[in-house]
């Protein structure tokens, strides 16, 4: 950092503590800001934590300002830091609001840069090959790729998140962004200029850089980002929503196999074949044959599933167990066949082009990826296929991301801070730390600042078809209805399951036409995430949503007051990583119903159940529709990890309080 804040304040703590008080910076800026006993106490120990280089894990309940809880002491320590958050749209949020706002009111010259992935990035390489050559579907594309010319004309960062109104999903995207198999690196002619570079050199100058859990997993394994490069660099390392990083390492440290992947291989082998080396090879033949075996071996690996929705999850065994072993092992050497193939045609044409350099070393890593998954799987491993309805992805991955965090804590002597308003139930935190390796990390657990007993109750309906019951959803969707009615929308229907969502949404729709209500019902899936959230705040509506709603959702004030949950959002046993971790605790002699089953629905409950209160003004009602809660001896330790509402104990106080609340929304 720069000379005014290289060196941290003699008492760091100290420091903190003044900047938090009723005459710091942030009083003096904000009339409304009030010292809060819960942010000074997670400030207070992420800056012990930093002076003495250790590992934090801390749980902060909604409400208590853990951004600011951490940022202040790194801006103040004067030291190196990179901080990782779950998305990039919270990346945005912490490198374009939080982190300069801070900075100012602390007066401190702090460099601040934003490293996403490549694929958020223009490649101008591309984009010169997209505009000569690329096949678009239709006019949607044409239009979107001529906003992209032009925008690339002025932007300075390239990321493409500054177009508006560009779906994330468009198929242009791919074609005018890089990933690591086809990026040309040095050789490219855009080298100099080129975005992804340059994000990383003002990643590497800068005193604290913005990350996410993906990027720092996917570049650990595959060093092809920066992270790698960037972090024995730093004194401080925080992860923000930390309760995403173990799914996001399992994710990333794995290999895998995917026939995308080799479909990819094959248009770009075919498009610079005929470009710079056209009758040197039959390129066409060699590309439909990578395709073909592609085809083919997700063919093999899909088996009875002709027909799939979104991604099907397979075990291992369904794909490699049992007679299909050796269709399997048939599908991966015409595969590794067919690769050998377009190899040897483009090791005589390697020294004429980077292109084929780069096709080339993709050849090879795609044959070292069909010899991988033709062994065994290795301990401590875990394989499975994730099916699409275009492609398959064969993974193998690690349960956990202990071995991992381990290696990286050991090189070098550096604080790491890990945050979240949900990483267990108990005071060890042990749901993540265990599962991150962090045993011996300090903990924190600060509640919310809300006056949850008051503002907010908690219903169990206590007569209730059992959830696995056939009029279990049709039921949650008559009570929503209800619900909905008297409070006049401003209802979130969260379910664990996207089967149960439909049956759910048809069943609150026809009540509600039952009871005369004239209220609208939104579904996921039938629009886009943001839009859903945009009609849903302008009122009069329901929404329906699964997994991508229960959390990440931040709807303030009177928008939203009442939340239903369908049932226990336990994780699904034939799931080929719950299998395997149940497995895991069954050798080590523990109970995994209780230390897993539990422990993970504890967590995803405290999710779902955190939209409802955001604000200290905040009212609401929960509704969660599992007679289990009542019932099992697991009930308690689920109710115990909520925030402390108050607990109804029948349907008319329920719609008596949302009577209440719909009118005092109307007096507003």
């Amino acid at each position: 950092m720069s000379d005014a804040v290289s060196s941290a304040p003699a008492d760091l703590v100290a420091a903190v503590q003044a900047a938090l008080s009723v005459e710091g910076p942030l009083a003096l800026a904000d009339v409304g800001f009030l010292p809060r006993a819960a942010q000074t106490d997670l400030a207070t120990a992420v800056a012990e934590t930093i002076e003495r280089r250790e590992a934090l894990v801390a749980e902060a309940g909604t409400g208590v300002g853990k951004t600011y809880a951490y940022l202040l002491p790194v801006l103040l320590s004067g030291r190196r830091t990179l901080v990782s958050t779950a998305t990039k749209s919270l990346q945005d949020q912490l490198f374009f609001r939080d982190l300069p706002r801070l900075r100012d009111l602390l007066k401190l010259p702090v460099t601040v840069a934003l490293l996403k992935g490549r694929a958020s990035y223009l490649c101008r390489h591309r984009l010169v090959q997209a505009r000569e050559g690329a096949v678009l579907p239709d006019r949607f594309a044409v239009r979107a790729l001529a906003r992209i010319e032009s925008w690339a004309q002025a932007t300075t960062s390239g990321d493409i998140s500054e177009l508006e109104g560009l779906d994330e999903r468009s198929e242009v995207i791919p074609l005018v962004t890089s990933t690591r198999d086809n990026c040309l690196g040095s050789e490219c002619g855009e080298y100099h200029a080129c975005h992804v570079m340059k994000a990383r050199r003002e990643a590497m100058a800068a005193d604290v850089v913005v990350v996410n859990h993906h990027l720092f997993f996917a570049d650990l394994a595959l060093r092809d980002s920066g992270v790698a490069e960037l972090l024995p660099t730093v004194d401080i390392a925080v992860f923000d929503e930390a309760h995403q990083m173990v799914e996001a390492g399992v994710q990333f440290l794995g290999q895998t196999l995917g026939t995308g992947q080799v479909t990819d291989f094959a248009q770009d082998l075919l498009a610079a074949g005929l470009q710079q080396a056209r009758g040197q090879a039959p390129w066409a033949e060699l590309s439909t044959g990578c395709e073909q075996a592609a085809r083919e071996l997700r063919l093999v690996v899909a088996g009875a599933h002709h027909e799939v929705r979104g991604v099907l999850r397979l075990r291992w065994d369904e794909v490699a167990g049992g007679g299909r072993a050796a269709r399997l092992a048939q599908g991966l050497e015409t595969l590794a066949e067919r690769l050998r193939a377009a190899g040897a045609a483009l090791e005589l044409v390697a020294g004429s082009s980077p292109d084929f350099a780069k096709l080339q070393a993709r050849a090879q890593g795609l044959l070292g990826q069909v010899a991988r998954f033709g062994q065994e799987t290795p301990p401590e491993r875990v394989r499975w296929v994730d099916l699409t309805p275009h492609q398959a992805r064969l993974i193998e991955s690690p349960l956990d991301i202990r071995s991992m965090m381990g290696e990286q804590r050991a090189q070098g002597h550096r604080a790491w801070v890990f945050t979240s308003a949900t990483l267990g139930d108990d005071a060890d935190l042990s749901w993540f730390s265990e599962a991150a390796g962090l045993d011996d990390a300090r903990k924190l657990r600060v509640g919310s600042p809300f006056d949850y007993p008051h503002h907010a109750r908690v219903y169990v309906p206590p007569r209730f078809p059992q959830p696995n019951e056939p009029a279990h959803p049709v039921m949650v969707g008559r009570a929503s209805a209800h619900c909905a009615h008297a409070l006049g929308g401003r209802t979130f229907v969260l379910t664990t399951t996207l089967r149960a969502m439909r049956t759910v949404a048809e069943a609150l729709t026809g009540e509600l036409k039952a009871l005369g209500s004239t209220l609208e019902v939104l579904v996921q899936g039938t629009a886009a995430k943001r839009s859903l959230l945009q009609r849903f705040q302008e009122g009069g509506c329901v929404l329906v949503g699964s997994h991508s709603f229960w959390e990440g959702i931040d709807v303030p004030g009177q928008a939203l007051q009442c939340v239903v949950i369908d049932k226990l959002p336990f994780p699904p046993p034939n799931d080929p990583l719950v299998e395997a971790r149940v497995r895991q605790l069954k050798s080590q002699g523990r109970d995994a119903f209780n230390d897993y089953f539990v422990a993970e629905a504890a967590i995803a409950l405290k999710q779902g159940a955190g939209r409802l209160i955001r604000t200290e003004t905040d009212h609401g009602l929960l509704v969660l529709c599992d007679v289990r809660l009542l019932q099992a001896r697991y009930g308690a330790r689920l109710l115990a990890a909520l925030p402390p509402m108050a607990m109804l104990s029948s349907g008319e106080q329920a719609l008596s309080w949302l009577r209440e609340l719909a009118a005092a929304h109307t007096a507003g």
